[in-house]
């Protein structure tokens, strides 16, 4: 199946709509943008169609994804560690663009260095080397960026097999595809080199978030209690931004490891690999 792009010069266009239409639907940033998050106020105008959605995720997710996250969960521990080191190692770059677009020169320069580090001394980032060299992993998507910009959160969002977002996470999502550093290509090798991080990602995404989910199923509301937690975990994730954090603290003792993909974050139906 033949992949197919926008031409380069409508993506400028394309994504200058995207940032017009996150200014309608955002909100005013908070007064005090060096303040850690507190209690998130959450707008989900549309929560009827997004619990319809919701559900349709949850079966998606009992029934294909998180049985193969289980499984994968079978396999050696080596193994799992190298498959998480890989997908995240993948990630680096467009964590890097986005620490760029942030500002950020002492998160932009870690995430090089781990880069470097990982793809040859850790062997194609099978081993974090990194880590355990005081270069920690962190987060960071376009989704972010746009919160470190200004950019309100806008209403929440329900997405088909990708789960709770809001407005300028989703529209992020698009936007970061225009700054994919493996999606501006026709290399088959590069698109198999995405397509496997791409399924890796989701699984281990999954795979790791499962004591999360396992905890969260257990509230009197899912679908609210998913939903909230993300928001909260996508406020500290541009508090964290905006301080400029080089290795951020987890949000509790229960949120899943660092993955490659943040917004990706834990989702019924899983969370796709950026």
């Amino acid at each position: 199946m033949i992949e197919r792009r926008p031409p380069a010069r409508t993506r400028p266009l394309i994504v200058g709509l995207l940032l017009i239409f996150l200014g309608a639907c955002a909100h005013t940033p908070d007064n005090n943008p060096a303040a850690p998050p507190g209690e998130v106020a959450v707008h989900d105008p549309a929560e009827p169609v997004n619990r319809v959605l919701f559900g349709f995720n949850r079966v998606v997710d009992n029934w294909l994804l998180k049985p193969l996250a289980t499984a994968y969960g079978w396999l050696p521990e080596p193994v799992n560690d190298g498959v998480h080191n890989v997908v995240t190692n993948l990630s680096e770059p467009g964590v890097f663009i986005n620490d760029l677009l942030q500002g950020n020169g002492r998160r932009s320069a870690n995430t090089l260095g781990r880069f470097l580090t990982n793809s040859t001394v850790g062997v194609l980032g099978i081993f974090d080397v990194a880590s355990h060299w005081r270069m920690p992993y962190h987060d960071a998507d376009m989704g972010q960026t746009l919160g470190v910009w200004g950019i309100g959160d806008g209403p929440i969002i329900e997405l088909p097999l990708l789960g709770s977002s809001n407005s300028r996470d989703a529209t992020g999502r698009v936007i970061g595809l225009f700054l994919d550093p493996f999606g501006q290509t026709d290399s088959e090798t590069v698109d198999t080199i995405k397509t496997g991080k791409r399924v890796a990602g989701t699984l281990d995404n999954r795979y790791q978030a499962l004591p999360l989910t396992d905890r969260l199923e257990q509230s009197p509301d899912y679908y609210q209690a998913m939903r909230d937690y993300i928001a909260r975990r996508r406020a500290e994730l541009v508090f964290e931004g905006r301080v400029g954090a080089v290795a951020p603290e987890a949000a509790n003792d229960d949120a899943p490891a660092p993955t490659a993909s943040p917004e990706q974050r834990p989702t019924p139906a899983g969370a796709e690999a950026p």
